[in-house]
């Protein structure tokens, strides 16, 4: 039994910045809502 290893040391876990990526997640679903209101509101003006 002395091959048994503690789960909570994590060995296979890489360092991530959780709180960066959350941020660049609404971050980069932001830009593309925008991208897309700007390309509806162009088109609007474009059709009328």
């Amino acid at each position: 039994m002395e091959n048994i290893r503690d789960p909570r040391e994590h060995v296979n876990e890489e360092p991530r910045d959780d709180l960066f990526d959350v941020a660049m997640g609404f971050g980069g679903f932001f830009g593309i809502l925008f991208v897309i209101f700007a390309a509806a509101v162009i088109i609007k003006f474009v059709i009328s």
